[in-house]
């Protein structure tokens, strides 16, 4: 595990901006910069901006080198299921890969009870709901509990800063956002890369709480993921050896995903009201922590600091000169 006094040390030295006036057609999204090559393919540099509750809160040390490195991995282990859009690695934040034709609705696979945003189905059954996203809940169900059966919860992409739309099976196809058969091909690649996720998880200590997939078509038509898979960004992971004492004692698990941030934010406001608090660099130190903590107990590798004593965009921009 990396010393927290080198996470310290790049406090300073965060990619915020990942601008490269060499690569067209540039892209700013909230946490990656996309540009879009004269031959089609695509450039994706994962920068350290940290987002949550549609703002950008804060930057931290290695996050985007992580979350590159993450779905590296999870893309490797699930190409048997489902073709995916890389085509290589030029960088630790950068993934060129094929310009895809997005599918409309993300897909959330849900195995427990929780969650801290709008679209999460443990604020809204809290509040009274029981039938979300097309799926019945029973009552009696507590916060962080284990689901019945693994469910589907999708959502419509929102536009920049804006909030993704619950919405159920049955009205992606009402509203032609998808074909009845497209829905099934997704949720069926969905749940069966998500079962793979699981499976490998539980054989490192953790439990895969939930995650979203992005999907496209290819120049063939063919359906392929996209974007990431399993990252702490777009995923929740508890570490099973303590989950029943925080279960029994109602405590939130341990988790080594981006929820640490978002529980740090509710405890000390309304983030949908109120102005977000500065975070500490002590915190952010700890969420880098938690970060390549993930990274390391699911690949089984060492987090390799990557040019940790230059500027991360100089970096970049030396490893991507070959697409100028």
């Amino acid at each position: 595990m990396i010393d927290n006094d080198i996470i310290r040390s790049q406090i300073g030295n965060v990619l915020t901006e990942a601008t490269i006036t060499e690569l067209p057609n540039h892209y700013k999204g909230k946490v990656r910069d996309t540009y879009v090559l004269e031959d089609g393919r695509m450039v994706i540099v994962a920068t350290d901006r940290q987002s949550a509750f549609d703002k950008n809160l804060a930057a931290v040390p290695f996050k985007g080198q992580v979350l590159t490195q993450t779905a590296r991995f999870w893309f490797e282990e699930t190409s048997d299921i489902c073709p995916n859009h890389v085509i290589e690695y030029p960088d630790p934040n950068v993934v060129v890969c094929k310009n895809l034709e997005m599918l409309p609705v993300e897909m959330v696979v849900r195995d427990y009870m929780t969650g801290s945003t709008n679209t999460s189905i443990w604020p809204m059954y809290r509040d009274g709901a029981r039938q979300m996203y097309g799926v019945t809940f029973p009552d009696g169900l507590v916060k962080n509990q284990k689901l019945p059966a693994t469910i589907l919860t999708p959502t419509t992409k929102a536009a920049q800063g804006e909030h993704d739309a619950p919405v159920t099976p049955a009205e992606i196809v009402e509203q032609g956002l998808l074909s009845q058969s497209r829905w099934d091909e997704l949720a069926e690649l969905s749940l069966s890369v998500f079962a793979r996720g699981r499976e490998l998880a539980a054989e490192r200590g953790l439990i895969l709480v939930d995650t979203k997939f992005e999907f496209g078509l290819d120049e063939n038509g063919d359906v392929c993921l996209a974007d990431e898979i399993l990252t702490p960004d777009s995923s929740r992971f508890w570490l099973n050896d303590s989950y029943a004492a925080k279960m029994a004692a109602e405590e939130n698990p341990d988790g080594l995903d981006k929820e640490f941030l978002r529980l740090w934010v509710n405890a000390r406001c309304d983030p949908y009201k109120d102005p977000i608090p500065e975070i500490p660099d002590e915190t952010l130190v700890e969420f880098s922590g938690r970060y390549i903590r993930l990274y390391e107990t699911v690949t089984g590798k060492d987090f390799t600091a990557e040019g940790s004593d230059i500027q991360v965009l100089e970096r970049i921009r030396s490893n991507l000169a070959a697409y100028f």
